[in-house]
């Protein structure tokens, strides 16, 4: 019986997939909220699942990390794809898309000093030398939430809609890396101008560790 019942899981995930997976994977890509992509699919799919699938596709497309930030680890994406044999019997091959890290690095540690200007702004210069996907933010929501809910909560109202509606949609776990992409540059200046937000930014090129 369990494995009959593990065959049917497998199978609705893989029907599930092929029919909003790729759609989810796409719109997540492009900047929306777990709560907006649930607006864009043709069917209604529960927003949970959603986020579930956008994290899994975040973790490997390198866009958010479990592992800090030049830790020398590498981790890859793969893909499914269909192949057919000279008989026409169709199957599946593991393809591996990208491979992410691999270097160790030794940062700089930097204490961010308000005489560097405004914090966005700097933000933004070190995005720019350094590139988006070699820039990470570190993500300690989940354990805010439950240690300080309090505190929690004021980080969230601090946050415009579409910033808030973002995180609450993601499964976040104790601790990650977010890549600081403009929407969590956004949220990392807002949470920063708070002063109840304790965390780093991760730049890979330049080798530095902003603390705040």
């Amino acid at each position: 019986m369990a494995e009959q019942e593990y065959f049917k899981k497998a199978l609705a995930d893989f029907a599930f997939d092929a029919a909003a997976g790729d759609a989810i994977r796409h719109l997540a890509d492009l900047g929306l909220s777990v709560a907006q992509i649930a607006e864009k699919l043709n069917y209604p799919v529960k927003q949970e699942k959603i986020g579930k699938v956008v994290w899994e596709h975040f973790l490997k497309n390198g866009r958010i990390l479990r592992e800090e930030p030049g830790n020398g680890k590498l981790s890859e994406e793969y893909t499914y794809v269909t192949i057919y044999d000279a008989y026409g019997k169709k199957s599946f091959q593991r393809v591996k898309l990208a491979e992410y890290g691999g270097e160790k690095i030794v940062f700089k540690e930097i204490i961010y000093d308000p005489a560097l200007g405004k914090f966005s702004d700097y933000l933004l210069q070190k995005c720019r030398e350094n590139g988006k996907e070699n820039s990470y933010f570190t993500c300690t929501f989940a354990r805010i939430r439950r240690e300080e809910p309090e505190t929690f909560a004021a980080l969230m109202g601090a946050l415009e809609v579409r910033d808030r509606e973002y995180l609450l949609g993601l499964p976040f776990e104790e601790i990650v890396y977010h890549q600081l992409d403009r929407r969590i540059r956004e949220i990392a200046a807002v949470l920063y101008g708070t002063k109840k937000y304790h965390g780093e930014c991760w730049f890979l090129k330049s080798k530095e560790k902003v603390i705040l």
